[in-house]
């Protein structure tokens, strides 16, 4: 059998440079595949597809007989990978601090349940927090994970510390998600926690996921100020229908 925990070699790696990427400046030169094959005892593949990863976030540029070097931060984050916030706010060079409202253990509501793919009933961690970058509030984040994330969830510092590395230090290595990005008018509730007007635009994502047997583990809402932050799209373009085209002449 699989061990649950189990982290494939390159993700290995790739979470590991995160974590250095998030205190570089840009700019900075990072170990090359050769540097990165001694230190963690992989193949050469297995170091390039760590780093081809993060070049494709944005993370690192690669250039051809000079090596990898810290990205400049992009004002904005790519709507298909998800960082974690911490990781977010450090690549802007603002320090991400959290302030935890809930933090319980309950039985699953039918909608909850539902969304987790577990019996109602069963219990659940919810977990809301109000995101901060340099003290000014980015964002209202309600959570609920699987009830097996309990011991975990319970006994981390979410106030200065990530909920996807405390999970990933407990077994759960989150491996995909879906979502859904829609608008929303700030409610009194939203108002009053991110410090804006009453019908103030925000942009709320919620996205459910899942580990690397698909089992779900996080289902999300992200309420953020709409001034305060942004979401980048890549997209291909999808070609017309044969009978929809245009004839030519």
């Amino acid at each position: 059998m699989t061990d649950a925990g189990y982290q494939p070699q390159y993700r290995q790696i790739e979470q590991a440079l995160r974590e250095r990427i998030a205190a570089l400046p840009p700019g900075a030169k990072l170990p090359s595949d050769t540097d990165l094959c001694a230190e963690f005892g992989v193949s050469r593949m297995t170091a390039r597809n760590a780093m081809e990863r993060l070049a494709t976030d944005g993370l690192i540029r690669r250039e051809p007989g000079r090596g990898s070097f810290v990205s400049a931060p992009p004002p904005h984050r790519r709507a298909n990978r998800l960082m974690t916030f911490s990781q977010e706010m450090r690549r802007t060079g603002r320090v991400p601090t959290s302030r935890v409202l809930t933090r319980t253990v309950r039985p699953a509501t039918a909608s909850e349940a539902a969304t987790l793919g577990i019996h109602q009933g069963r219990s659940v961690v919810v977990l809301r927090r109000l995101r901060l970058g340099d003290d000014e509030p980015i964002a209202l984040e309600s959570t609920v994970l699987v009830g097996t994330t309990a011991d975990a969830v319970l006994a981390a510092d979410l106030e200065t510390g990530s909920l996807h590395e405390t999970l990933g230090r407990a077994g759960f290595v989150l491996y995909r998600g879906t979502g859904t990005i829609s608008a929303a008018a700030a409610t009194s509730d939203d108002a009053a926690l991110l410090g804006i007007a009453v019908g103030e635009p925000l942009l709320v994502e919620r996205r459910v996921i899942t580990d690397g047997y698909g089992r779900r583990i996080e289902a999300t809402e992200s309420r953020y100020v709409a001034g305060r932050y942004g979401l980048d799209v890549q997209f291909d373009v999808e070609l017309p229908d044969d009978d929809a085209a245009p004839s030519p002449g």
